[in-house]
């Protein structure tokens, strides 16, 4: 289920306390679209309703819709997701049929955003740095490059579990063998956060990679 850079999933020693401080976490645990990989899906999904949602109302939409979860529970195919969705959500006449949705389905997930890879492994020198991203088969297959930068790369729909539900968590710290006190998430998502901090897990909500760098500045992480 985890996919693991050279360094191995014990490559990292755990970081020492500094006099006074709290214990510091072990592992670092990044949420990936709209943290460190440029994501062009809320915009789209804005275009295609007919109703206007802020960001945050798409977001819920997305989370709590069955066609997404069932996709990136890897439940489904990409055929059966496209006509489900195209169903549930109601989708413009432009993207009708499911070959077309998902050829535009294909261009949400960009690039990582300019110096993720560079501040991921600044911080593995310090912490096991890992991932956790509901994805899908299809975005999944887009981010290799990136993957291979984590110590652990976990996707939802390998796990057959996903965020907010407190599954996905208890899977991940079992295959990283680390407490709720060891773990320190960050997310783009209010939900997923607060799931995680329910667990015991120290969460973030941050946007984009300057939200992750004034997190990691601001609590001391490097």
């Amino acid at each position: 289920m985890s996919r693991r850079g050279v360094a191995g999933i014990w490559g990292a020693e755990a970081p020492s306390l500094r006099p006074g401080a709290m214990k510091r976490p072990s592992v670092l645990l990044f949420d990936l679209g709209g943290v460190l990989v440029e994501i062009a899906a809320f915009d789209a999904l804005k275009s295609m309703v007919a109703e206007t949602l802020d960001d945050d109302a798409i977001r819920l939409r997305w989370l709590r819709s069955p066609a997404v979860r069932s996709f990136e529970l890897g439940r489904i195919a990409p055929a059966a997701f496209a006509a489900q969705f195209l169903d549930e959500w109601q989708v413009g006449l432009t993207l009708s049929t499911p070959e077309a949705f998902l050829e535009n389905f294909a261009t949400w997930v960009k690039r990582p955003y300019e110096g993720a890879e560079t501040l991921i492994a600044r911080l593995r020198v310090e912490y096991r740095v890992s991932c956790l991203s509901n994805c899908n088969e299809l975005h999944w297959s887009q981010l290799g490059g990136l993957l291979n930068c984590f110590d652990s790369a976990f996707s939802s729909h390998l796990l057959g579990a996903i965020k907010p539900d407190e599954e996905v968590f208890q899977k991940v710290m079992s295959e990283l063998r680390v407490e709720p006190d060891q773990l320190c998430f960050f997310d783009d998502s209010y939900l997923n956060v607060q799931a995680a901090k329910r667990l015991g897990i120290g969460a973030y909500r941050v946007d984009g990679i300057r939200g992750v760098r004034r997190v990691v500045q601001s609590e001391g992480l490097l």
